[in-house]
């Protein structure tokens, strides 16, 4: 079983959406069921058919998330210290040609989020980052071409 690399609040928000599902989602489709169960043939019952196909989905998710819980590797990503690029580093880099910043957290694939600024370190760009330190220039194959960028600074938080 492979292990899973997660932040400390990356694990927390997994174990969050976990006991939202169990305590407050599912019990809630099984009264949306027999809610729809009490308004007669099954066969043409859309409200039935939906809980259940939402029951399902939550079933699911419940199933995989546990399954992600059992394997986790929480790294602490405050005790990290060091100039080098690593797991859990919140990354400030400047595009070389228009010097607009950007900042990424390098996470896990699972925690992975680039409209909330955190990147999975599969991706591209935290590939490209990882080992380098403040100064070093980055080359990064992305969808929409090649994209050179500078590191301009790094912290772990």
């Amino acid at each position: 079983m492979e292990k899973i690399p997660i932040t400390a609040a990356g694990a927390s928000r997994l174990k969050d959406e976990l006991k939202t599902l169990k305590t407050v989602e599912r019990p809630a489709v099984i009264k949306a069921i027999a809610d729809a169960r009490e308004h007669g043939d099954l066969s043409e019952n859309a409200e039935y058919h939906a809980a259940r196909e939402h029951q399902s989905f939550i079933e699911g998710r419940i199933a995989e998330l546990e399954d992600h819980a059992s394997r986790i590797d929480i790294i602490d990503v405050k005790s990290l210290k060091g100039k080098e690029i690593m797991f859990g580093a919140t990354v400030t880099v400047a595009d070389e040609e228009t010097d607009v910043e950007k900042t990424y957290q390098i996470v896990g694939e699972y925690e992975a989020d680039p409209s909330d600024g955190r990147i999975s370190i599969s991706s591209p760009i935290a590939r490209a980052l990882i080992g380098r330190k403040v100064g070093d220039s980055v080359e990064v194959t992305t969808p929409g071409g090649q994209k050179d960028y500078e590191i301009v600074k790094v912290r772990y938080k």
